[in-house]
């Protein structure tokens, strides 16, 4: 057994047992590999393994290697922030864009999807406990951007994506509990699915308190080279 494969299946070993202390269904909740830094050949290795679902915070690292593995059938996810001028390449190679905050952002990404495309699954980032250094809109903006958003073409709202303050865990079931308040904002209900929250630190908690998928890097690759950024 290779180093990625103990890797995955300890963290996917995680996920269970915190499904089971939360008497959820461990299918409910899906491992997105946070792969940032981390070569094209490690992603191969790792998709080989069954991982299917790979996220990416700095677009044109993130371009590079959807080149570079076009014949793999990987789900990519953009999990940074979101820039204006950075729609088009999120708009036309993700299948997934998580830190969408406002709504000319969503309107781009609608405008900017191919008609020949499925719809691009996106994530209204909250910024759920107030950290000045956070992305993410407020959370009493959420019932709006809902009911706005989820009326745009080629675009589909599928939830929430939230990233508290270290120790903070109790942010967790707030976000659950907006998940939930805001539901009947949205113009296709049964397309809100998603609680995108809890990374290797405190994924327990995050799917104690509801997540449906979970961000794990180093845990699954091993330590960051940032001097590789692109």
């Amino acid at each position: 057994m290779n180093q990625f494969q103990q890797a995955r299946n300890q963290v996917l070993n995680q996920i269970k047992n915190a499904c089971d202390c939360a008497r959820r269904d461990p299918a409910m909740v899906r491992l997105l590999a946070v792969s940032k830094t981390h070569p094209s050949q490690s992603l191969r290795e790792m998709y080989q393994l069954g991982q299917q679902c790979f996220g990416e915070n700095y677009l044109q690292e993130a371009l590079d290697k959807i080149e570079e593995l076009k014949d793999l059938d990987i789900e990519w996810h953009f999990i940074g922030h979101v820039q204006r001028n950075k729609t088009k390449h999120l708009a036309e190679k993700f299948d997934w864009v998580h830190g969408v905050d406002r709504l000319i952002i969503a309107e781009r990404l609608s405008n900017q999807r191919g008609d020949d495309q499925s719809a691009l699954n996106i994530c209204l980032q909250v910024n759920i406990d107030g950290q000045d250094s956070k992305d993410g809109c407020a959370p009493d903006e959420v019932a709006e951007l809902v009911a706005q958003m989820s009326q745009l073409p080629k675009i589909k709202l599928r939830g929430l994506m939230v990233i508290p303050a270290p120790d903070n865990t109790a942010a967790f079931a707030d976000a659950k509990a907006l998940f939930d308040a805001v539901k009947g904002q949205h113009t296709h209900p049964e397309d809100w699915d998603t609680l995108s929250m809890g990374m290797s630190s405190d994924l327990e908690a995050a799917i104690a308190a509801g997540s449906t998928m979970v961000r794990v890097g180093t845990a699954l690759f091993g330590a960051r080279d940032y001097s590789q950024k692109g």
